[in-house]
């Protein structure tokens, strides 16, 4: 590949804000294509500490893979800037950059065995045997492959090659480590056990890492700090806790975990919560009002969000049939269908009679089960309810 990276059109939006600090920065990071509306990336701001994992997370085509892609100098921005270390890295080509890639599909060289898989970045920059050799082994250590140097590629299993790979990434000692969805191509169990063993080469490492994927779990089990993108921006950036628990629009709460998000009506504010009535359950206090502080004016609609795993069941006391909601903590329904998940029982609830229908999900052995047409209570923590979306309007 050249020297010379294709010429880049600065038309980023207006930045209102300074640009975020870190090891690894993205800076209003835009990608259009040619005869595509709109953008596949829409001005991306991010900022990577060094030796933390960064997960970007989304649904397909929200353009995450595009942001590794320009991350790793295979796909040239639109507008924006890319720098490691405060070193502008936006049009040097890949070769330069020093960052490690592994891609989904591993591209590993079928016709060279292990060892040489693994020298091949080492080669293309001609180290020296003695010490090519040297860290060869090491990197197959750190994979735990050093007994397999020798095979050759079809010999290996799924997980063994995606460890080659990975250690071919790592071992020309890279600023930045990328990898885009490596796990998708196995099974759930090696997948689950190749989570453990990415987060245990990174934390060993100590290498800066970008990881794209669209699987929650594997961004909420990995990650340091999750990005949630959609339709080419981002959503959220904090924390796996946060962007669970305390998300801040609606689609980050709908696509991290389940959630019932439910629309009602601010009526006034207690504290740091929002009061908002929700048809059929009554007034609830919301946590989570806008970042900025300012208050939702009472009268504007909200949405609020409710995990179904913070909601309890109890079979409804004799005679209390099928009232609406009891206010804030609780409601009583019908339980509408109940399906067996292995660990929890999913149960769907209509609340009242023609309230809305919930999501509910307990934990299997732990509580008494409840069939179709079952009257129940509901519960819940009053600090449960997160204020995930609210009209312009502040106060």
């Amino acid at each position: 590949m050249g020297d010379t990276a294709p010429p880049r059109h600065d038309t980023a939006p207006v930045r209102h804000d300074p640009a975020p600090a870190g090891h690894l920065v993205l800076d209003g990071l835009v990608k259009t294509y040619p005869g595509k509306d709109g953008a596949a990336v829409r001005g991306v701001d991010l900022a990577v500490e060094r030796g933390r994992l960064l997960a970007l997370l989304g649904p397909s085509g929200c353009g995450k893979s595009t942001t590794l892609r320009m991350i790793a100098g295979l796909v040239p921005p639109t507008a924006g800037r890319i720098s490691v270390d405060g070193r502008d890295l936006t049009d040097t080509p890949v070769h330069r950059r020093d960052m490690g890639v592994v891609f989904q599909s591993y591209a590993l060289f079928p016709h060279l065995d292990v060892a040489r898989n693994v020298a091949f970045g080492l080669e293309m920059r001609k180290t020296p045997k003695a010490e090519l050799k040297r860290r060869v082994g090491e990197a197959l250590d750190l994979v735990r492959l050093g007994p397999l140097a020798g095979r050759r590629i079809a010999q290996l299993s799924g997980g063994q090659q995606q460890r080659v790979a990975l250690a071919r990434a790592l071992v020309v000692g890279p600023a930045v480590l990328l990898l885009d969805e490596p796990l998708s191509n196995l099974d759930a169990q090696l997948r689950a056990a190749m989570r453990d063993e990415i987060v245990r080469i990174q934390r060993e490492t100590g290498v800066t890492t970008v990881f794209v994927t669209h699987d929650q779990q594997e961004a909420l089990s990995m990650a340091d700090s999750v990005a949630v993108m959609n339709q080419g921006r981002i959503e959220q950036v904090g924390t796996p806790e946060d962007v669970y628990e305390r998300p801040e629009r609606p689609f980050v709460a709908r696509f991290v975990g389940r959630a019932n998000l439910l629309d009602g009506t601010v009526t006034g504010h207690t504290g740091d919560t929002t009061e908002v009535a929700l048809p059929g359950l009554g007034t609830v206090a919301a946590a989570g009002d806008r970042a900025t502080g300012a208050r939702t004016a009472t009268g504007r609609t909200a949405t609020v969000m409710l995990r179904p795993h913070r909601i309890a069941l109890a079979a409804a006391a004799p005679g209390a049939g099928s009232g609406s909601g009891t206010g804030s903590g609780g409601a009583r329904g019908t339980v509408l269908s109940a399906g067996y998940a292995g660990e929890t029982v999913a149960y769907r609830v209509r609340v009242g009679d023609s309230g809305p229908v919930l999501d509910v999900e307990q934990p299997t052995g732990t509580r008494e089960s409840y069939g179709p047409g079952t009257e129940v209570e509901l519960s819940w923590d009053p600090a449960a309810p997160r204020l995930v979306s609210a009209g312009e309007g502040t106060e």
